[in-house]
């Protein structure tokens, strides 16, 4: 089959199109002819030699796929050979064909196109995991996502008004995006190029701090980041794009009794994974269905063309989703 191979870690340049066999599904798995997979962030650290795939997974860029069961592995009932679905996946997603953890299915609704359900897995159930999940978002109360333009953010806020429609939302975004975050239904967007998003929090807020926050900066943001969270306020990070270390007043966290809590998806246990799946499918796909949210797609392009979307996610060009497709 067709894929994106690295033959060694570096820029988008790296990123080649070449031949590599078809994977066979394991006990619990399918293999799925994929019809269109997605640029994550994750997938440029890992062309850089950062974040290699957890043991036993695929190689091979991309972390979700939508597309149609091709074959049964061993041990999966329930689900039948041409059946459109869409999964998260540890690996494979840039190819013809992948496998995926039967568990970890979501079916694609009928309203739903192949490119548009290629968006919904890494990036939403990310930002549900985190907000909602682990973040305990409540109704009326407020959260600060950062990085309003990419795929996770713009998930967020999607998420944020159709399950907590009685909360504030707050988005930190560049200068070019904070028209385009503010339509998606942020109330108060804060160019952090411009000023201290801690300060705008604090004003904004009459002193009282956000309820949640999620972040994808790390070291970079914890001093402001706990500066603005309320008093029993949850810290969930998720990135460390501004590094892994910073110091922390464990004084003032003790007294404002706050939570920092740290959050990857993709190297959880199979079976945690398909847990967090089923309350994901429960709770959020029915807004799918119902049109309620609509994944939001920056550009389609060609598999061959990963390199190009890999630039532009480095480049910080989209709003919302880069869509692969083999």
């Amino acid at each position: 089959m067709k894929a994106i191979v690295v033959a060694e870690p570096g820029g988008p340049e790296v990123l080649e199109l070449g031949m590599v066999d078809v994977p066979t599904p394991t006990d619990g798995q399918v293999l799925i002819k994929v019809e269109a997979t997605t640029v994550n962030r994750a997938d440029t650290i890992q062309r850089l030699g950062h974040y290699p795939a957890p043991k036993g997974e695929s190689d091979i860029l991309g972390l979700e796929v939508a597309g149609t069961i091709s074959a049964l592995g061993p041990g999966v009932d329930g689900v039948a050979v041409g059946d459109r679905v869409m999964s998260l996946v540890g690996g494979g997603g840039y190819a013809e064909f992948a496998t995926a953890y039967a568990s970890h299915l979501i079916r694609i609704p009928d309203n739903m196109d192949f490119d548009r359900a290629a968006c919904v897995c890494e990036t939403y159930i990310t930002a549900y995991l985190n907000v909602f999940m682990l973040g305990r978002l409540a109704d009326g109360e407020a959260v600060l996502l950062h990085g309003g333009g990419g795929g996770v953010n713009t998930s967020g806020i999607q998420l944020c008004r159709a399950l907590r429609p009685a909360s504030r939302i707050f988005v930190t975004a560049s200068p070019t995006k904070l028209e385009r975050v503010a339509a998606l239904g942020a109330h108060e967007v804060i160019d952090y190029r411009a000023t201290e998003f801690a300060d705008v929090i604090r004003e904004k807020t009459a002193k009282r701090g956000v309820n949640v926050i999620l972040d994808h900066i790390g070291g970079k943001y914890l001093a402001a980041n706990l500066a603005s969270l309320a008093v029993g306020g949850r810290l969930v990070i998720i990135g460390l794009m501004g590094g892994p270390k910073a110091e922390i007043n464990l004084g003032l966290l003790m007294v404002k009794r706050q939570e920092v809590i740290g959050s990857v998806l993709r190297s959880r246990p199979v079976d945690e994974k398909a847990a967090i799946v089923d309350e994901f499918t429960s709770t959020a796909m029915p807004l799918f269905e119902r049109a309620e949210i609509e994944p939001l797609i920056h550009t389609v392009l060609p598999l061959a063309d990963a390199a190009e979307g890999h630039r532009m996610m480095e480049a910080s060009e989209h709003f919302g989703k880069i869509v692969l497709k083999p």
